[in-house]
């Protein structure tokens, strides 16, 4: 079975736009589609709101500058979060801890077993999600357009 069109559509979008701030009114202009439908036909294809999806990929995204950057702000900053606060309270509710208890865990330093396991449980499930999304655009109807250019018929 093929994945949906407009869901792919919507993932690259999202992928490409991750670091910008992104509505739901924005997708609805761009694939002209009613922002209602687009909300109900992304949550029914991969189990996950468009905001939770975008928000998941920003904090996932994220992970990757805290060995190299000090500053949260900064790395808030990085990945399309507009203030410390929202990105510290998003942080939290999708790996369980504050971004500075994640950034002690990278460092070493103590946290307890229970901060450790929030953490690896919440990093595993945010790393399916993105890799159901990436299998779900793997799954994409080839199109002809590709294989007029690939095969250069």
């Amino acid at each position: 079975m093929y994945s949906n069109d407009l869901i792919c559509n919507i993932l690259e979008y999202l992928n490409k736009n991750i670091n910008k701030e992104i509505t739901i009114e924005e997708l609805s202009l761009i694939f002209y589609f009613n922002k209602t439908y687009i909300m109900k036909k992304f949550k029914k294809e991969l189990n996950i709101s468009i905001h939770e999806y975008i928000n998941i990929i920003r904090i996932y995204n994220s992970l990757l500058f805290f060995k190299n950057d000090n500053y949260i702000l900064s790395i808030a900053f990085k990945n399309g979060f507009n203030s410390l606060e929202y990105f510290s309270e998003t942080f939290k509710k999708i790996i369980g801890v504050s971004p500075i208890i994640y950034k002690k865990y990278l460092n070493y330093k103590y946290v307890t077993t229970e901060e450790q396991e929030k953490i690896l449980y919440n990093v595993s499930r945010i790393s399916s999600i993105k890799t159901n999304a990436l299998n779900y655009l793997n799954h994409r109807k080839p199109q002809f357009n590709n294989y007029v250019k690939k095969y250069k018929l």
